[in-house]
């Protein structure tokens, strides 16, 4: 038998473009910024503009903040709108009050939240899909169409002019069921499987299982939550009608009469209740586009 010489093989001819193409960019320049901040950062500014102007009007006496054309840099620090407010004696109970509100409405739409919100993503049931687009659809419902309906329920509780009115019609939001829900059915199944493969019951899985897991939807519900209940002022205009009964928004009304307003005392106390709503989203910013990502994956 005639054996066929082995030819030696020869290296492949390289291609410098696909070699160029396939190796990290190491020598090309690096920029300092992203091309898009060319636009965010004016975008940012024109928002940051009232903000920034907030706190420096506050630092302004009433004679420079009526001033005309308005003065767009304090002549001198003045605190005295903070004096006004601080010293005003009702102040803090209005803090205190937006405060109790808005921290039993958050706790009350996590818990209610988490438990529909998981009954509807994991359980099936007669008329499940039904009750949850009836749930949905009256997130399409303006408030001022069952303000009034909301007023009469109130009022035959008992609650009206109490702290009770603000926090009862807010207990839970379809908003923070439907986030929720949408959440959950983003989580494998298989944890949940696993566990009650183990002899765990429902709830203990929620409780231990899910909810960890959960943490970014949580805390986004939590501050949107809060944020829509710290400045609402629509609701505890018409639900209290004592002062002493009234919110921080509804409270700084109070500083602008029909002819002459306190402008130094309501921008101090714009201040004061700004600071807590940047805290809450500065310290859940990072959880927003998780878990609105996470929610939309699955209907």
């Amino acid at each position: 038998m005639r054996t066929q010489p082995i030819q030696p093989t020869r290296p492949a001819s390289l291609d410098v473009s696909a070699t160029r193409a396939a190796l990290p960019a190491l020598h090309r320049p690096r920029r300092p910024f992203s091309p898009w901040h060319l636009l965010l950062v004016p975008l940012a500014l024109v928002f940051a503009a009232p903000l920034v102007w907030l706190l420096l009007s506050s630092a302004m006496s009433n004679a420079e903040i009526n001033r005309f054309p308005p003065a767009l840099w304090p002549s001198r620090v003045d605190f005295s709108g903070y004096r006004y407010v601080l010293q005003n004696a009702l102040f803090v109970r209005w803090f205190a009050n937006s405060l109790i509100v808005s921290a039993v409405t958050v706790v009350s739409n996590l818990v209610f939240g988490t438990l529909a919100g998981y009954a509807f993503a994991r359980m099936r049931f007669t008329g499940s899909r039904a009750l949850l687009a009836l749930m949905v659809a009256t997130m399409a419902i303006p408030f001022q169409l069952t303000m009034i309906p909301t007023f009469l329920v109130m009022k035959r509780l008992g609650l009206i002019d109490t702290l009770g009115a603000l926090v009862v019609p807010s207990l839970v939001t379809p908003f923070a069921v439907f986030l929720l829900r949408q959440f959950f059915l983003s989580l494998p199944r298989e944890l949940e499987e696993a566990a009650w493969i183990d002899g765990c019951s429902r709830l203990r899985v929620l409780f231990t299982i899910v909810l960890p897991l959960s943490r970014p939807a949580l805390s986004t519900v939590a501050v949107l939550t809060f944020l829509s209940t710290w400045n609402d002022l629509t609701w505890p205009l018409i639900a209290v009608n004592h002062d002493t009964t009234y919110t921080l928004q509804l409270g700084l009304t109070t500083f602008q009469g029909q002819h002459h307003t306190n402008w130094a005392a309501v921008m101090a106390g714009n201040v004061i209740t700004v600071l807590p709503v940047l805290l809450a989203f500065l310290g859940a910013q990072k959880t927003f586009i998780q878990s609105i990502t996470a929610s939309g994956l699955k209907g």
